[in-house]
């Protein structure tokens, strides 16, 4: 069964010309949606997608370049397509959601009082496999990013390790790979600056090349190009080119 990635958008947070770090994980015929931030509709229309082309969609965290566009989401499902997209969602996510980011746009009274009233809500443990369709399975692993904040990366079909903004981990991520055997890993870099709250470009060129060898970049600024060629091994992901995993 084949599996492809095609990114929506690469952008860290405050890029402009790339959009938001948005992902679509494809089997054959099932589309998992990762993260969907205040970009995304606009994303999904110029590749020539609705979300009606969405069968679930997972977030790793709650910022809004990962979450700012499930109210656009949730209301053209309901009133348009008629349905409730699954949603998985780290169990400790699914109540700041609904209560800091999505209750004032989709409350209404009598219709819509919380979370499950508009998504089929899936949520998750760290640590324990989980089945989204035939070809796709999620491990969340817990990652730090904002102090006091839950974020979850995500290991995929126990060989593809997707971060989500995180700060540097190496013990991780040899882990991974050395005891793991992960193959790919796709990783956010902060190009410039110190990596307070992300994973800089300097610290990921200080993992072992066998590993810097199947990472490859996203979640990047808008001076990327200024970078290309200074990566070590690694690669940076293109948004919109679609990549067999």
């Amino acid at each position: 069964m084949s599996l492809k990635l095609q990114m929506l958008g690469t952008g860290s947070a405050f890029a402009k010309k790339y959009y938001n770090n948005n992902a679509l994980l494809l089997d054959d015929d099932f589309t998992l949606l990762i993260d969907c931030g205040s970009t995304a509709p606009l994303a999904l229309h110029e590749m020539g997608r609705s979300f009606n082309d969405i069968d679930a969609v997972l977030i790793t965290h709650i910022h809004a370049d990962h979450v700012g566009g499930l109210e656009e989401l949730a209301f053209m499902m309901k009133m348009k397509f008629k349905r409730r997209i699954p949603l998985y969602i780290g169990e400790a996510l699914a109540a700041p959601l609904w209560d800091h980011t999505l209750r004032g746009g989709l409350y209404q009274q009598g219709e819509i009082s919380c979370l499950e009233d508009i998504f089929d809500v899936r949520p998750l443990k760290p640590g324990v496999k989980v089945d989204i369709s035939k070809g796709i399975t999620v491990e969340l692993i817990q990652t730090r990013h904002i102090p006091g904040k839950d974020s979850y990366s995500l290991y995929l079909n126990d060989r593809i390790f997707y971060s989500a903004d995180m700060v540097f981990d190496p013990e991780l991520l040899n882990k991974l790979v050395n005891e793991r055997g992960c193959e790919l890993i796709l990783h956010e870099c902060q190009l410039q600056g110190p990596g307070e709250v992300h994973t800089t470009l300097q610290e990921l060129l200080s993992l072992p090349e066998h590993i810097q060898q199947r990472t490859y970049l996203m979640h990047y600024s808008d001076d990327v190009q200024d970078f290309v060629g200074k990566t070590g091994e690694m690669e940076f992901v293109e948004q919109q080119k679609i990549y067999e995993l």
